[in-house]
């Protein structure tokens, strides 16, 4: 569109602003709430779910609920289940595994009738092309009416998530503007396109119930002549959605080849209105001029393995990718989940298993929530890019791995994600598979130390009777009978056993990176910007992450959702945007040396396979560029006099209220952006000591070692522990008495 048409549009735009209703404000327990709704949902939709052949005829009203039948039950569409017992090879991408469906789209282009409505004698499985993921933009989505601009054909997107405020510019999906049998939503595909079928949900919305039951689809060349999908003689009218979460997909008999479809909703909830989400699968014709390619498509030139990867493929990866980097790699499991499953994750460095001597540790975690799929897939990827990179000879790479020791855990909660890729990439929701086994949201399982700590500053115990760093963990939350997944209790053994330096855990379902603090500090607040003492810290790694991001920064990009994070650089403070107590960032920063940040790595939680090469690209560079963070600011160790690395030394930096501690060999490493500081070392039994520390602009910590000496009191202490506590000149007294006695009594 160009920038006169926006100007056009600008008091259309304002004129709907000042006609909105009051907005009625939710909260993020309101999301936590309708997500476990949504679940509990699922679970009665699938009870009573039966398979069912699509309807080739439905009268022309609105349905009653009582009186509709039975939706059919979706299948995932992937191929993965067909190929779930390849046999393993040595070769990080599986020849057995290398079926792609945007292939087989373009295999037989000639069997394909290029008349508008006629279908193809192949049938043919497409991916999605690109509601959800945004590669269809809003000025190829129109309508018949709409019922207020945010409601436009520009939200009838599949998954689509409104904002905590009802009737405003970003809710849930395409509403009519009348709820009549003449209105419809269209898709302007821009070219040639074999679609194959349709995904819809109903409206996303804390308060409204509203979804099309039945539908019909037709297609069109030039947008004026539409031919109905017919399944021979009689008009398809296909079973819409039961309630307004769950997706419902019908495939057409046959492929139809067009440039537009539309969806032409014939009946809809007894007491709702028209809405949709839509999603539509179809293959894109081939495109000689290859000008299509050039505008929309990501290009990738890395050969790895870009599937969805089940529990045992992805266990089976794992070992393909030691077994091919045996020197630089170890796989080890850090516990397991509710249901038994290990948690594995794979070590990267020169000398695997060993901790170095001043070398910082990194993690990368994914899959907390296990329906956000595309984190434990980039880790994957991840993976098998630094094994092959690292024997090709990547200085990079190579640097990386012999300065950096690298831990990836790409499946925190394998249960919830069993969950969803038994269902599929499109027919999964936005919620089913987020929790644990047992119904905890483990990101958010972690106990609250941010009330701790500000409750300790408030009655002025720091530094005093308490530290501002490494606060302990209330015994409550150890007691067996705690609601604490083994998911989280296994993540908390493994952050306190290794000591990482800074964490990534990588999200879902938008395009922004989070810092702490995740919880408001003022109570009642839902957001509140709530920094912690290294905010410019946070904010660099932040940035480091979004600004190396293809799509983060991009100002003219999409917003996923409800939030525009692009005009906040693609960052934010978590507790800013909504506030969460017991995040596993907070947990970090605050009992251990890590600083950890969150980031939502695409707006589709769990795209197609199709769609992984685009979205490696997207964040190939953004991971290995945070991963090289961890050498920013200062290292050392904190020695005594004789050498000796002390365990446990606090490191203190003037001016930021929060302190680290020294690893077993006395190594530290403290994130610092560029400057000149004071840094203080000290420990329990010795004194303190002080130098100036300066961090440069280039990429490398800066050495900073220190030798403190034990205090008298602590040699006395000593001393008297290796004598029982008893006093120090006893066994001399003993002698001079015995001496005494023997003069006087002559002996």
């Amino acid at each position: 569109m160009t920038r006169q048409c926006i100007s056009l549009l600008t008091p259309l735009v304002l004129l709907l602003l000042t006609g909105l209703a009051d907005l009625s404000l939710g909260s993020a327990g309101e999301h936590e709430d309708y997500y476990m709704q949504e679940m509990l949902t699922r679970e009665r939709y699938n009870q009573v779910q039966v398979r069912e052949k699509p309807i080739s005829s439905t009268p022309d009203e609105h349905e009653h609920p009582r009186q509709s039948k039975k939706t059919p039950k979706g299948k995932a569409e992937s191929n993965k289940k067909t190929e779930k017992n390849a046999a393993p090879t040595k070769s990080v991408k599986a020849p057995s595994k290398k079926v792609a469906k945007t292939k087989s789209a373009l295999k037989d282009p000639n069997s394909i009738s290029e008349g508008v409505g006629q279908y193809s004698s192949i049938t043919e499985k497409c991916p999605p092309i690109g509601l959800e993921s945004l590669k269809i933009n809003d000025f190829q989505l129109h309508a018949s009416s709409t019922k207020r601009y945010g409601l436009g054909a520009h939200r009838g997107r599949l998954n689509i998530q409104a904002g905590l405020y009802e009737d405003d510019l970003y809710d849930g999906a395409w509403c009519a503007g009348r709820n009549d049998p003449l209105q419809w939503i269209e898709v302007d595909a821009r070219r040639l396109t074999k679609f194959t079928g349709v995904v819809t949900q109903g409206r996303n919305s804390l308060w409204s119930s509203d979804w099309v039951t039945s539908y019909k689809v037709m297609v069109s060349n030039d947008s004026h002549t539409w031919i109905t999908v017919t399944n021979g003689s009689e008009d398809l009218i296909f079973r819409g959605n039961r309630e307004k979460e769950i997706p419902v997909q019908n495939i057409f008999p046959s492929p139809v080849v067009a440039r537009y479809i539309r969806i032409n909703p014939r009946s809809w909830f007894y007491s709702g209105s028209i809405c949709m989400r839509v999603e539509i699968l179809g293959c894109p014709l081939p495109d000689p001029n290859n000008y299509y390619h050039r505008r929309n498509e990501v290009i990738t030139t890395d050969d790895l393995d870009f599937r969805h990867h089940s529990y045992k493929e992805m266990r089976q990866l794992m070992k393909v990718v030691n077994e091919m980097c045996p020197n630089i790699t170890r796989i080890y499991n850090i516990g397991k989940s509710q249901s038994g499953l290990k948690l594995y994750a794979i070590e990267i460095s020169d000398k695997p298993g060993e901790h170095e001597v001043g070398e910082p540790e990194f993690r990368y975690t994914a899959g907390s929530h296990g329906n956000e799929v595309l984190g434990r897939e980039l880790l994957l990827l991840l993976m098998q890019f630094m094994c092959l990179e690292y024997l090709s000879g990547n200085q990079r790479i190579r640097h990386l791995v012999e300065e950096t020791r690298i831990h990836l855990l790409p499946s925190v909660n394998p249960d919830g994600y069993e969950k969803v890729f038994e269902v599929g990439s499109e027919l999964s929701g936005w919620s089913l598979g987020r929790w644990s086994n047992d119904g905890i949201d483990i990101h958010h399982n972690f106990p609250d130390l941010n009330s701790i700590l500000w409750e300790a500053e408030a009655k002025k115990w720091i530094p005093r009777k308490m530290p501002n760093h490494h606060v302990p963990i209330p015994e409550w939350y150890q007691s067996k009978n705690a609601s604490v997944a083994l998911e989280t209790r296994a993540l908390i053994a493994w952050m306190e056993k290794m000591p990482f330096v800074l964490g990534g855990n990588l999200q879902g379902g938008e395009l922004v990176v989070t810092f702490p603090y995740d919880r408001t500090r003022s109570q009642g607040v839902a957001m509140e910007q709530t920094p912690t003492p290294d905010d410019h810290v946070f904010r660099w790694l932040a940035f480091s992450y979004a600004s190396t991001h293809r799509l983060m920064t991009d100002a003219n990009r999409r917003v996923c959702h409800t939030e525009d994070f692009a005009k906040e650089d693609g960052t934010i403070n978590g507790a800013s945007w909504h506030t969460a107590a017991g995040s596993m960032n907070d947990f970090s920063y605050l009992h251990t040396n890590c600083f950890e940040l969150s980031m939502y790595v695409g707006c589709d939680k769990f795209p197609h396979e199709s769609e992984l090469p685009e979205e490696w690209e997207n964040n190939r560079e953004s991971l290995l560029v945070f991963m090289e963070q961890v050498h920013r600011g200062i290292r050392g160790v904190v020695r005594d006099l004789q050498g000796r690395g002390i365990a446990n030394a606090i490191v203190s930096v003037e001016g930021i209220s929060h302190d680290i501690r020294t690893a077993a060999d006395g190594d530290y490493w403290r994130l610092l952006n560029p400057g000149e500081y004071r840094v203080t070392a000290r420990a329990e039994g010795y004194g303190f000591t002080s130098k100036k520390c300066e961090v440069g602009y280039d990429m490398g910590a800066t050495r900073c070692d220190f030798t403190i000496l034990r205090t008298n009191l602590s040699r006395i202490r000593e001393i008297m522990e290796k004598f029982n506590k008893q006093p120090i000149r006893l066994p001399m007294r003993q002698l001079q008495a015995r001496r005494f006695r023997e003069r006087i009594l002559g002996t």
